[in-house]
Order: structure tokens, then sequence, then C-alpha cells
């Protein structure tokens, strides 16, 4: 039989390429989300001509839509994109939606359309996120899965760094127009990396170098008969149970998901209360300020791959367990300078206590970041081997990360609101000392 294999089958469809697509889309989903960030009072004053006053409501609501439109089309998004057996399609699809959104928000005629250019941006960041992590989770062999998740999530980070960075240094030299041109090459990238990206299901169609098409059907359907009586005998599939009823009935992934929701409230609550507790304490400026968020971000970016073969090695619990444990007392570090203690009283100690706590928390945060997502992972693998097809032909891994994509942003809507009604009704001390003991409600032991 002549070999009908697309143009590049080899390395199109081969899982680093796959994986590199997958990523790709991952930080390009970071990147737009923090790339507006220190050009939008620009846009606010200079483009619209709005008043200064407003500015500060504007980027609050801006930014709070973000979250709210992810939450609200996650789970519509994981839905549908089980539906089909191809990722490449809605990978696509998020993608052009991601380019439309950025391009309405880089004209930013009016207000109004600077809100629709970001629904369409979180909407589409949103899909692009799902997909992404379901096609990973697809392709990739499950003693390896922590060591890609934790790779993926590493250039996650880099997203939210780089994203910053490069609006506001491209803004200052180059101007506007040119800063917004980086964040559009960039999804050209991802677009041409998506239209040729293969699937397993694209390569249904090429034939095998030790046995021919007939031979392999007549296996798989030797292999069928075999064993689907056997499995749905001993695994039937009720019907009448919906996805979302067998998962959020599960106490693993609960857990999983308390995981997810708690880092986040953490880490956007440093967002709302750090800089102002930095100001009042040390009497820092923006750079220190911006650096020490480095420190929060450049060791999980570094450390992310060797947790992430720290979990396919010994699993998930202990890893996760250490790390909360120990985030506790990195998080007392934070909120003791300045409060009295002889010891950390003085400026110089308490700056030193200060890093060593952010540093501290930056290097110990991949051991609990992303294990929701890994649980749950876990857990569905671990429904369908015992019954295929428990969540429908194609599975639910796209559903799976929209209920994380849920969690992390219903977390990254409450942080602030808590972290910063706790600030002002007590003080920073306290709010860390809160934060602190919530690893104790995440029951590591579920995992």
């Amino acid at each position: 039989m002549s070999d009908v294999r697309p143009w590049g089958y080899g390395w199109r469809s081969s899982q680093s390429f796959v994986i590199f697509t997958a990523t790709l889309g991952l930080f390009s989903e970071t990147f737009l989300y923090a790339f507006i960030v220190p050009i939008l009072s620009y846009m606010i004053e200079d483009r619209l001509e709005l008043p200064p006053s407003q500015t500060q409501w504007l980027t609050t609501a801006l930014l709070a839509t973000h979250g709210f439109v992810s939450v609200v089309s996650a789970p519509i998004i994981g839905h549908f994109a089980d539906k089909t057996s191809s990722r490449r399609i809605p990978l696509l699809i998020a993608l052009a939606g991601c380019f439309v959104g950025t391009l309405l928000l880089s004209i930013c005629p009016s207000v109004w359309v600077l809100f629709v250019g970001r629904i369409v941006q979180a909407a589409s960041g949103s899909a692009g996120w799902i997909v992404a992590f379901a096609t990973l989770t697809d392709n990739v062999k499950p003693d390896h899965i922590g060591k890609v998740l934790g790779t993926a999530m590493s250039f996650v980070i880099a997203g939210i760094i780089t994203g910053p960075m490069v609006s506001g240094a491209l803004l200052q030299l180059v101007g506007y127009w040119a800063a917004w041109s980086a964040p559009l090459l960039l999804l050209a990238v991802g677009f041409i990396a998506r239209l040729l990206m293969l699937e397993k299901n694209d390569m249904q169609v090429a034939t095998s170098e030790h046995a021919s098409i007939d031979e392999q059907e007549a296996l798989l359907g030797a292999n069928i008969c075999n064993s689907k009586p056997d499995l749905e005998q001993q695994y039937p599939a009720p019907p009448s149970l919906g996805f979302y009823r067998i998962v959020l009935c599960n106490i693993r992934i609960i857990a999983g998901l308390l995981n997810t929701v708690m880092f986040s409230m953490i880490l956007s609550g440093f967002d709302a209360t750090l800089p102002l507790h930095l100001q009042r304490v040390f009497h820092w400026g923006t750079l220190p300020i911006g650096i020490i968020f480095l420190g929060l971000q450049v060791p999980g970016m570094a450390l992310g791959p060797v947790v992430g073969w720290l979990r396919d090695r010994v699993g998930l619990r202990n890893p996760t367990t250490i790390g909360w444990i120990l985030i506790a007392p990195l998080l007392w570090m934070l909120g003791i300078p300045g409060t009295g203690v002889d010891w950390a009283d003085n400026e110089a100690n308490g700056q030193v206590i200060f890093i060593i706590g952010v540093v501290g928390i930056g290097s110990v945060a991949p051991l609990v970041r992303g294990a929701g997502t890994f649980q749950l992972i876990a857990v569905t693998n671990d429904l369908q081997s015992k019954n295929a097809s428990i969540f429908g032909p194609h599975g639910g891994s796209s559903r799976i990360f929209s209920i994380t994509e849920i969690a992390f942003n219903i977390g990254t809507m409450l942080g602030p609101l808590f972290s910063g009604a706790l600030v002002e009704a007590f003080d920073f001390l306290t709010m860390v000392g809160t934060l602190g003991q919530w690893y104790d409600i995440a029951d590591v032991r579920q995992y």
C-alpha cells in the first residue's frame, strides 16, 4: 500500500512539536493578559483623553472583567471542546479570537470598544488555555505528565513576567503601535504552529512501518470484541450521570480545586496588598517593589520542571504537603518586619527577613502550584481507565481544565477582596498569618 502520510508527517506529529504548540498557546495567553497593564494608563489618558481620576477604576474594572468572563465562559468552552475529537480546530478558533480582541484593544477608539476587546480576549484566552492543557494531557504519557505540566507552568509564569516588561519597554522606546506588534507577532507564530500541528486523529490515515492498515484494523477489532463486553460489564456507565455530577462528587477532586482556589487567592492577595505595605514599612519605590514580584515568580519558573519530575517520581501527596507546610512560616516572615519585634524592627534586618521570605515562597510555590490540576488529571485518568466511555467518546480533558480555570479565577477575584479587608480591619501580619493557616484547609491527605 502506498504511503499517504502528509508533508512533514514526522516532525508535525511528533510529541515535541505538539507540546511546543500547546505550551506556546499557554505562554501567549498569560503574555496577553499581562501585556496591557503598563500601557493601560497611556491608553486611557492619552488615547481616550479621559481625566486621570478615572484611570484607577477603569483599570480595576477592565482587569476584573477578564476574570469574570473567564469564569463564565470556561464551562461552556470545556463542554463544546470535548464534543470534538480535534484539539487543533478549537485552538485555531481561540487564537483567531485572541487576535480580534487584541486588535480591538490596540485601536481602542472608545471605552466600550476597550471593554469589548478585553471580553473577546478573555473568552478566547480562556478557550486557548483550556484546550492547550487538554492537548498536553491527551498527547503525553501519564508517567511524564508532571514534568510536561511543570515545564508548561514555567512558560505560563514567563508570560506573566515578560508581558509587562515588553509592553513598557516598547512603549517608551519605539512608541504605541510598535509595542502592539509584539503580541500580534506572537499570535501569528502560534497560528502557524497550530496549522502545522498533526494530532492522533490526523495520523489515522498514515500507514504503519510494520503492519498494514487492514492488519491494524483487524487487530483493533479483535481487541475491542474481546475487551469491550468485559469492560462494560465490570464498569457500566450510567447515561443519567452527567460529567460535573461525577467529578464534583469525588472528594479528591474537591481537594484539588480547594488547592487551586487558595493558592490563587494568596498570589492575587499579594498583588493587592504588597505594594502599599512595602511603601509604608520600607518606603520603597516602584523599582524595588517590581523586583520583589520577580522574586515571587522567577524561582518558580526555574524550578517548575524539577518539581514536575519529582511528582512523576514520588507522586503528588508528599511534595504538596511539604509545600503548604513551608509556605506558612514564610508568609509569617513577610508580616513580621515593621511590627515592633526587636530583632526585625531594624529596617535593614526587616528588609533581609522580608526578601528571604519572598524568595522562599517563590521557591516553594512550585510544590503547590498546579497540584490541583495534576490531581484532577490523575482522578479523571483513573475513572476513564475503569470505564473509557464515562465522559463520552472524546473524553473529558477540556471540561476538567475548565473547572480548574473557574477555580483559579474565583481565587483571583476573592484574593484581593479578602486580603484587602483583613489589612484594613487589622494589619498585614494578620492577613499573611491567616493565609498561612490555610494549608490545614487544603486536606493534602486526600491526595
